[in-house]
C-alpha cells in the first residue's frame, strides 16, 4: 500500500540531501519563522516542512499534482487532520507494544498479534473516513489513494484479517505436520489450520476442564504428565518450530502496514503543516492564494498583493503587499528610498517563489511564474568574529560558491550585494558579474543603492530589464510599496537623519527631542 501524496510515482524521502544553497536560503529568506508556523510546536511536522520547503520541484506538472492535493486539504481540513491522526496513533501504538521476546518465535508471533490487532481497528476507521468523505476529495492524489483503500481495504479482506488473527491466537490448541529426516528429526514443519469446530461436543467439554481432546480419526494422543519438565520442553521447541515461519510472515505483514502508516504520517504532515499556517495567516486577515507554475525557459513573475510571509507573522497588524508585472524580464533592480521595503519585497519574491516549488500557496492574492532550477540568494551578512577576510572579500567567496551551484533557469536575489566597498569598485564588480549571469540565462532580482550600478544598466535601454524604486511620498513617508520608476541618485537617508534628530514642537509650545532609540524603534515597526 502506497499513499503517493507527496508524487506521483514515489515516497517521499525525509533523509534525501537537501541543496547545497539551504542554509543560506534559510538565513536570508528567514525561512525558519515559516518552518516553525507550519509545524506548531511538533518536531516532526518541523522536519517535514523543512525538507519539503528547501527540496523544491523543478517540474509545473510535479507541482500542480501537490497543489492539487493540498485544494482538497483546504477544503476539507478536519478529513485530513483526522486521518493524520489515525496515522499516529497507530505509529504510536506499535512502540508501545513490548517486544524483548522478538527473537523468539513465540515471542515475535505474539507482539505481531498485539500491533496487528491495533492496526486492524485502525484500518477499518481509515476505511470507513474514505467511504464517508472520499467523494469531497477531486485531487488525482487522493482519488487514488481512497480508491486504493476501498479496494485493498474491502470487508472481505478485513473479515479475514480478523478470522486470521483469532486462529493464530491458537486458544484451540495448534495444529501442524511434520517430515521424518535424517537421524529421525523433524523437519518440514507445516503449521494447519484449526479444526476446533469440527470436535465434538465431548471434545469440547474435555478442553473446558483441561483434557486435551482425542483425535477422532486415529484415536491417538499423547499427553505428558504434569512434572515432566523434559517432557514440556521438548514440546516447546517442537512448538517453536511449528510456528516459526508464521511469526516471520505474521511480522513482514505487520512491518508492510506499519511502513504505510509510518508513509501516510509523513506525507500528510507536509499538508497538516500548510493548514497550520494558513490558519496563522487566516487569524491575521492575510491572503493566500493557489500559484501558477509555467515551465521553465519563458522569464515570468506576475503577483497582485504579494506580501512577506515571514514579516507577516511576526507582526501584529498586517503587512503591505506589492503588485508587480516582471514578465519576459530576467533582471529587476530595485532601488529607492532607506528602509522603504526593499529587502522586504526582495524576500516575498523568494518565498513565494520557494513556496510555489514545494507545492504550498503563496502569500498573495495572486502568483504566477515559471519553475526556477534552484533559487539562490546572495545577501549582504554583518562583520562578525567569524570572518577570515574583509567583508568584500567574503562577499566574492561567497558569490563564487553561488555560481558553482546554478545553472540555467535559476533564481538569484542579491540584496545591497558588493557595498562593503566604495560605489566605483562595487558598482563594477556587480555589473560585470550581472552581465555574465544574463548571459547564462540566469534571473537577477537586486536590490541596491549604487547609483552607478542602476544607472548603467537603465541607460542600456535593456528589453529583459524592470527597473522598481520604492515609493516615498512628497512628505518623507514611506508607504512600503515598490513601483515602477528610475534610479534616483538619492537613498533619502535625509529623511531618517530628521526622523531621529528633529525637534517637536507640542501644542503648548514645550519642546522635545526624541531619542534615537526611540525614533529607530517606531521607523522599525513602521
Amino acid at each position: 500500500m502506497k499513499a503517493f501524496l507527496m508524487h506521483k510515482d514515489r515516497d517521499f524521502d525525509l533523509t534525501a540531501a537537501l541543496p547545497p544553497n539551504a542554509a543560506d536560503l534559510t538565513q536570508d529568506l528567514e525561512l525558519d519563522t515559516l518552518f516553525n508556523a507550519m509545524a506548531a510546536g511538533d518536531a516532526f511536522l518541523l522536519a517535514v516542512a523543512k525538507q519539503a520547503v528547501l527540496a523544491s520541484l523543478r517540474e509545473p506538472d510535479a507541482i500542480v499534482y501537490r497543489r492539487h492535493i493540498l485544494a482538497d486539504c483546504l477544503e476539507q481540513p478536519e478529513v485530513v487532520r483526522e486521518m493524520y491522526a489515525i496515522a499516529v496513533e497507530a505509529i504510536e501504538g506499535e512502540r508501545k507494544i513490548w517486544g524483548w521476546t522478538e527473537k523468539y518465535p513465540e515471542g515475535l508471533l505474539r507482539r505481531s498479534l498485539d500491533v496487528l490487532q491495533i492496526f486492524a481497528g485502525l484500518l477499518k476507521r481509515l476505511r470507513r473516513t474514505a467511504d464517508e468523505h472520499g467523494a469531497k476529495f477531486l485531487s488525482e492524489g487522493f482519488t487514488r489513494l481512497f480508491g486504493m483503500l476501498a479496494r485493498e481495504l474491502d470487508d472481505e479482506y478485513l473479515e479475514i484479517i480478523g478470522d486470521h488473527l483469532q486462529q493464530l491466537a491458537f486458544r484451540h490448541g495448534l495444529r501442524m505436520s511434520a517430515a521424518l529426516g535424517t537421524g529421525l528429526k523433524g523437519t518440514d514443519y507445516v503449521l494447519l489450520g484449526s479444526r476446533h469446530k469440527q470436535l465434538s461436543w465431548m471434545d469440547r467439554l474435555r478442553r473446558l476442564v483441561g483434557q486435551p481432546p482425542r483425535d477422532r480419526r486415529s484415536g491417538h494422543f499423547y499427553e505428558i504428565a504434569d512434572r515432566d519438565e523434559a517432557g514440556f520442553k521438548a514440546l516447546g521447541a517442537l512448538r517453536e518450530k511449528g510456528i516459526s515461519q508464521v511469526a516471520v510472515a505474521l511480522a513482514q505483514s505487520t512491518e508492510h502496514i506499519l511502513n504505510f502508516f509510518r508513509m501516510l504520517q509523513l506525507e500528510l504532515g507536509f499538508y497538516v503543516g500548510c493548514l497550520n499556517l494558513r490558519d496563522q495567516l487566516a487569524a491575521r486577515q492575510e491572503p493566500i492564494s493557489l500559484p501558477e507554475p509555467l515551465p521553465a525557459g519563458n522569464p515570468t513573475l506576475s503577483a497582485r498583493g504579494l506580501y512577506d510571509v515571514c514579516l507577516s507573522l511576526t507582526m501584529k497588524d498586517r503587512v503591505v503587499g506589492n503588485d508587480v508585472n516582471a514578465d519576459r524580464k530576467t533582471l529587476v533592480m530595485v532601488t529607492g528610498a532607506n528602509r522603504g521595503g526593499k529587502s522586504t519585497f526582495l524576500r516575498s519574491v523568494g518565498l513565494a517563489q520557494v513556496m510555489m516549488q514545494c507545492g504550498m500557496f503563496v502569500p498573495a492574492e495572486s502568483f504566477r511564474a515559471n519553475v526556477c532550477a534552484g533559487i539562490f540568494t546572495h545577501f549582504k551578512r554583518e562583520e562578525d568574529k567569524t570572518m577570515r577576510s574583509g567583508k568584500l572579500d567574503e562577499e566574492l567567496s561567497r558569490m563564487s560558491a553561488t555560481v558553482g551551484h546554478m545553472t540555467s533557469n535559476s533564481l538569484l536575489l542579491l540584496n545591497e550585494s558588493f557595498a562593503s566597498t566604495n560605489e566605483r569598485e562595487g558598482s563594477e564588480i556587480a555589473r560585470q558579474i550581472v552581465r555574465a549571469l544574463l548571459e547564462s540565462g540566469i534571473k537577477i532580482f537586486y536590490v541596491t543603492h549604487m547609483f552607478d550600478l542602476t544607472q548603467g544598466f537603465y541607460r542600456a535601454k535593456m528589453d529583459a530589464a524592470l527597473f522598481l524604486r520604492a515609493e516615498r511620498l512628497a512628505d518623507g513617508r514611506r508607504t512600503f510599496r515598490v513601483v515602477e520608476g528610475e534610479p534616483l541618485p538619492t537613498s533619502y537617508g535625509e529623511d531618517l537623519y530628521r526622523r531621529i534628530f528633529e525637534t517637536e514642537i507640542h501644542p503648548a509650545g514645550t519642546e522635545s527631542t526624541a531619542t534615537v532609540g526611540e525614533s529607530l524603534c517606531q521607523d522599525c515597526h513602521k
